[in-house]
């Protein structure tokens, strides 16, 4: 386990990936609704 093994969360930061052990950031559901209502609201007009 090191920057050599992609499942650690170390090696996941020296490869530049996500998973299990590294997550990515969790958006609020405010912010993923806010996305959605104007790119809805274009594509019906």
């Amino acid at each position: 386990m090191g920057k050599g093994d992609a499942k650690s969360k170390r090696g996941k930061i020296s490869k530049g990936s996500f998973g299990n052990s590294r997550p990515k950031k969790a958006q609020n559901k405010a912010t993923k609704l806010a996305k959605l209502a104007p790119s809805k609201a274009a594509a019906s007009a």
